[in-house]
């Protein structure tokens, strides 16, 4: 298994819509090992094809220590809603309120090739919300208002210029450095909470 290097925002494979995947071959598991890989090296809880260069739709995502490969994945059903702050793996320091499902159904194939039907809530129902947003070529940050993409975009501004050609490259072995940001106090305040994982 190897730890690849995430696309980070400004690369145009993160705004291209993936193809679905027409058979389980030996690349594709390898692919999927080294996202497991990489997934964890960056301390995320999913990652998607097009996140580390690939068109490929198939993502895999870890909550709650379930790991899961999920390939050609659809929302067979939804419901409810809750806005709860995302960060993503390809937007480094960047974070947002986000309104998703509490509760869907997900159909997808496995790496055995077979189908598949999962129902998840809360934070692993979000990821897979997340995850498959990156296969259609969309970002957590497109729902956000103008104004709050504007800040967004000049505060990415100066964080870009840590990734040159869009690559964030990670250390095998070695996982990325933890960060902490307060979800209910001030930037300045010096109590600080965890951040919740990135996506």
């Amino acid at each position: 298994m190897s730890v690849l290097d995430i696309r980070v925002l400004g690369d145009p494979v993160l705004r291209e819509r993936t193809a679905p995947v027409t058979g389980i071959t030996d690349e594709l598991r390898s692919l999927i090992a080294d996202m497991f890989e990489t997934m964890y090296a960056a301390e995320g809880i999913g990652l998607a094809g097009p996140q580390v260069g690939h068109g490929t739709r198939v993502f895999v995502m870890d909550v709650d220590d379930n790991p899961l490969a999920m390939i050609n994945p659809e929302i067979i059903e939804s419901e409810g809603t809750e806005r709860a702050e995302e960060g993503c793996l390809s937007i480094p320091e960047i974070f947002g309120d986000v309104d998703r499902s509490t509760r869907i159904v997900a159909r997808a194939t496995g790496i055995d090739g077979k189908t598949f039907e999962v129902e998840m809530t809360g934070l692993a129902a979000r990821c897979v919300l997340h995850e498959i947003d990156h296969l259609d070529g969309k970002l957590f940050i497109d729902y956000m208002s103008l104004i709050k993409r504007k800040f967004t975009a000049r505060k990415w501004e100066k964080e870009a210029v840590n990734y040159p050609d869009f690559i964030r490259k990670l250390e095998p072995g070695k996982k990325a450095s933890r960060r902490s940001r307060s979800r209910s106090t001030s930037p300045t305040d010096s109590a600080e909470v965890p951040f919740e994982p990135e996506l």
